[in-house]
């Protein structure tokens, strides 16, 4: 199993719209190296579900990936704000996975509680410069940021 941390803004769409939907798409991902993160996903792989450009970005919750990769259905639709005129059906240039909520955490993980601590130093997250909705997690610091909120 890997583990990955995705984000969504709260607005557009939450960790409460996960939960009400059980298992939704995650689509609308338009940056090639938060793509390949998608592409390499797994069934069973877990994901930290964050909410970002909000007042309080924090980690909210936990996810799963219920069905690997597939083209991005929402790069076709030219009524999407995601849509993408040069991605076709038979060369499509984006792809989405399908993830189903585990659960809500007792209490968010805010970006501030991740930065400060050292364990979590390397986590992209936290790294100058990197803005992707879509990153991989190492094991131990997966742990590590449920340990922040379970003790």
């Amino acid at each position: 199993m890997a583990y990955w941390l995705m984000k969504s803004e709260p607005a557009t769409y939450s960790i409460d719209d996960l939960e009400r939907a059980g298992t939704d798409a995650w689509d609308g991902v338009r940056n090639y190296q938060a793509r390949n993160y998608l592409r390499a996903m797994r069934r069973g792989d877990r994901a930290f579900f964050y909410h970002s450009n909000c007042p309080q970005p924090a980690v909210v919750g936990v996810m799963e990936v219920v069905r690997e990769a597939y083209p991005d259905p929402t790069a076709l639709d030219p009524k999407s704000p995601y849509h993408d005129p040069r991605s076709t059906p038979e060369a499509p240039r984006w792809y989405a996975v399908d993830v189903r909520f585990v659960e809500r955490l007792p209490e968010p993980v805010p970006l501030a509680a991740i930065k400060a601590d050292p364990a979590l130093a390397e986590l992209p997250l936290v790294r100058r410069g990197n803005r992707l909705s879509v990153m991989p997690v190492t094991p131990a610091q997966w742990r590590r940021i449920l340990a922040l909120v379970r003790g």
